[in-house]
């Protein structure tokens, strides 16, 4: 028995050394979604508080730097243009005044 608990320590010690988590954390199901918004406003660099001129003024400041152009890829400017899409999608219906 107490082999047994020796091997699961040293395992678990083993799998934070080497994948960076504890294994129960990978049975906690983080929500797709929410870890793609978390890592678009990372990329950005932008707070969960961004409005939509913060997150544009933040994506066109990342565009300037991995735009293929001046020597960024195809891949990062798509990935540019998923994250400002992803978070513009995350913000409420703006109320245009109409019917007020």
């Amino acid at each position: 028995m107490l082999k047994l608990v020796m091997a699961l320590v040293v395992l678990s010690v083993f799998c934070r050394w080497a994948l960076g988590q504890w294994p129960w954390q990978y049975l906690a199901a983080v929500p797709g979604r929410h870890k793609a918004v978390q890592r678009a406003r990372t990329l950005l660099g932008v707070g969960p508080g961004a409005g939509r001129e913060e997150i544009i003024a933040a994506h066109r400041r990342l565009t300037a730097e991995v735009h293929p152009d001046r020597g960024g890829t195809t891949a990062a400017m798509q990935e540019a243009n998923a994250a400002r899409d992803l978070l513009l999608d995350e913000l409420p219906p703006a109320r245009d005044g109409i019917g007020d």
